[in-house]
């Protein structure tokens, strides 16, 4: 088998594993009314997998990165589809934590594993375009993924999704056992080695941006189809179309968010697409129920949201090139992290407040992360001028 179809199977586990993780905020209000829980109280399984996916990764990819990375793969896979047909057997919110949590652990270093796998199997001079390739599985997964799963838990009821992740789940994991070769581990890098960076302030404050402005776009998002239905009142029939609109969005977003970034600069595009953030989170709470005006602020608001995705992993990657891995790595825990934060504040948001707040509230994060993008541009403007000869 050629690297490419390869490749494309390394893409195929991480849509699985973006559908498993994503999936939540599209049936949020099907699991809640199932578990007999708040939509706030479900809410927190996003939190809970981000944190033990933001958590977890580091450590497991640090204690395995001597083990043959097929290997690897095939046991962190195995541990995600167990962790899915876990979730479809059990009932109880108490153990659809405690898989949403096995689950997170093995996507974290499927994850990760998959975009290292892709980069060794590729031609040379296409690595970049092997690691984007398996970056557009998990974007798919929004497309594609979210609002499928949304259909299939109308007919079949929401726990027939992560059955249904388990047994593809199953077939990728007997194609990449027969497929991928035997690949040699790489050679740890310890964790205080990996946090060493943190000391750096322009490292903070870059990652602070990352953190408010997916925080406050994970506040709004996880609540996504709750505020459809019982805020806009959008017809249940049109969600699963919304959702795909917004997936849609968001991977034009993420495209031009990249091409923007080359051409017009990293501080350009992050402020610009987060502005249009703000302006779209804003609208969302005075759009009333035209089903047109709703789809056209959905589609907005995931453009601007992802246009700011690779423009932001740029910005990492150009503060400290020499360690351009661990930046990554950092920023993908980071991430995790503000989903996390962002669905447990949201959830607080909904208890206390009200539903249709957390667009606002969602906003107020965006705009301190464009705060912070100044901030950055300050500080590198200071570092630069202490640098340079007199």
């Amino acid at each position: 088998m050629k690297s490419t179809w390869k490749i494309y199977v390394l893409a195929l586990i991480s849509f699985l594993v973006g559908t498993s993780n994503y999936i939540i905020s599209g049936i949020l209000d099907r699991i809640a009314e199932t578990l007999g829980t708040s939509v706030a109280a479900a809410g927190q399984l996003i939190t809970v997998y981000s944190l033990a996916y933001a958590v977890g990764t580091p450590i497991l990819m640090a204690l395995t990165a001597k083990m043959d990375r097929r290997k690897l793969l095939l046991y962190s896979l195995g541990l995600f589809i167990v962790a899915n047909l876990l979730t479809y057997i059990l009932s109880g919110f108490g153990f659809f934590i405690a898989a949403r949590i096995i689950t997170a652990l093995g996507a974290g270093v499927v994850t990760v594993n998959a975009l290292s796998i892709a980069a060794k199997i590729a031609p040379p001079g296409k690595q970049a375009s092997a690691i984007a390739n398996v970056t557009m599985g998990i974007t798919a997964s929004l497309i594609i993924g979210v609002p499928l799963g949304r259909m299939v838990a109308s007919a079949f009821g929401w726990k027939a999704v992560f059955l249904a992740i388990a047994i593809v789940g199953v077939i990728a994991m007997l194609v990449i056992a027969v497929v991928l070769p035997r690949m040699q581990g790489d050679k740890p890098v310890p964790l205080i080695n990996q946090f060493a960076l943190l000391k750096k302030p322009q490292v903070l404050v870059a990652l602070a941006i990352t953190f408010f402005w997916l925080g406050g776009y994970s506040l709004a998002y996880t609540y996504i189809s709750p505020f459809l239905l019982d805020v806009t009142h959008l017809n249940e029939s049109l969600i699963s179309a919304a959702l795909f609109v917004f997936g849609i969005a968001s991977l034009i977003g993420s495209k031009i968010g990249g091409y923007s970034a080359d051409k017009r600069g990293i501080k350009y595009t992050l402020v610009s697409g987060m502005v249009l953030h703000v302006i779209s989170l804003i609208l969302l709470s005075l759009v009333g129920e035209s089903v047109i005006a709703i789809f056209a602020i959905l589609i907005l608001w995931s453009f601007a949201a992802w246009s700011s995705a690779p423009a932001q992993q740029f910005n990492l990657v150009s503060l400290v090139p020499e360690s351009s891995g661990v930046m990554l790595s950092l920023n993908s825990s980071m991430m995790q992290l503000a989903m996390a934060v962002g669905a447990g504040v949201g959830g607080v948001i909904v208890n206390r407040i009200s539903l249709a707040s957390i667009t606002w509230f969602g906003a107020l994060s965006v705009l301190i992360a464009i705060i912070a993008v100044f901030a950055l541009s300050s500080i590198a403007s200071r570092y630069s001028a202490v640098q340079s000869p007199n």
